[in-house]
């Protein structure tokens, strides 16, 4: 166990510097911190490459990344869910469900993806970006290399939708609320639509993050019927608790125990936002990771496809989400 430990120190201090880069670079060419660590870990595994004796550490990747999803946890409460009022719970529940659908549709008949590949794109476009897609990876047992890809994926659109979204609200002079929930309901990941929520206004920031607060709850719902899924398939029909337990990634579980701490008052302001700036940083580590798992040659071999099937997805939901928004608030 030491031995392992000590073996992982190199390539741990190496997802740091990764870290530390990400986060100075995005304060200076403005670009999500997250894309940028990603982007790192691209850069270096299809440059030099990864020396050996650093794989032990990078492959701590997954690690820091269920850790992160744990401590999420304590951004969400029950009350914080309620809140957001039935109607747009409603219109969440309708969004999430249209998109994984879509995704999934599209993926098998038209883009001819590998079912879980197709399935992690699909929990990464309608729960909560890349937590949803290393959540349901390990659920389904899918392949490193197709979390990482998907994973670059839910990225690249958050980078895009960051942008996009307050020059559309803009243009079409929004409400704060209609735009605070569409961008909750309809964008991939928690930070790109905090952050557009709140450059709108104070309102819509409020109301986008509680919207995606409660969308994110969704990740343990989703995760476990896609175990279920996946192994009823290989059980030709039938499925066993056991199995089922097997399945399931058991950092979930941490995430609804916090989810159930913060309800009741556990955690004051000021561990929240301790907590909140540790995620960032977990998060950071584990997607340095998951971009030294990214091959360019695996990505040629897959094509564009998948970027496409969620693109396309994003778009038809955005659209139907903003009407029946302006429709309803």
């Amino acid at each position: 166990m030491i031995a392992d430990t000590l073996e992982a120190v190199p390539g741990f201090v190496a997802l740091c510097l990764g870290a530390l880069v990400a986060r100075g670079l995005s304060g200076v060419v403005g670009i999500n911190e997250l894309l940028l660590a990603i982007g790192l870990g691209v850069l270096l595994t299809n440059t030099v490459g990864v020396p050996d004796r650093l794989r032990p550490g990078t492959a701590t990747h997954s690690v820091w990344l269920a850790a992160g999803i744990v401590l999420l946890g304590a951004s969400l409460t029950i009350e914080s869910i309620l809140e957001t009022g039935s109607t747009v719970l409603l219109l969440l529940l309708g969004a999430v469900l249209v998109t994984i659908l879509t995704v999934e549709a599209i993926a098998r008949n038209v883009a001819g993806l590998p079912e879980r590949f197709g399935s992690l794109l699909a929990a990464g476009a309608g729960i909560c970006g890349v937590s949803a897609v290393v959540a349901v990876g390990g659920a389904v047992r899918a392949r490193e290399t197709q979390i990482a890809y998907a994973a670059g994926v839910v990225l690249l659109v958050d980078a895009i939708t960051i942008v996009v979204y307050p020059i559309v609200g803009s243009l079409l002079d929004l409400p704060a609320n209609v735009f605070g929930v569409w961008a909750g309901v309809s964008m991939l990941s928690t930070g790109p639509v905090v952050a557009v929520g709140f450059a709108h206004s104070e309102v819509a920031g409020q109301w986008a993050t509680m919207t995606k607060l409660a969308r994110n709850a969704l990740i343990g719902v989703v995760a476990l019927g896609y175990a279920g899924y996946y192994a009823r398939r290989e059980a030709e029909g039938s499925v066993s608790p056991r199995m089922l337990w097997s399945n399931f990634p058991k950092f979930v579980l941490g995430f609804l125990a916090l989810v159930a701490l913060a309800s009741v008052g556990a955690f004051s302001a000021e561990q929240q936002a301790s907590i909140s700036n540790a995620v960032d940083w977990l998060f950071l580590l584990a997607f340095v990771g998951l971009g030294t798992e990214i091959r360019l040659g695996d990505l040629r071999r897959t094509g564009i496809r998948p970027a496409l099937v969620v693109f396309a997805t994003v778009l038809i939901v955005s659209a139907l989400s903003l009407s029946v928004a302006l429709a309803v608030l």
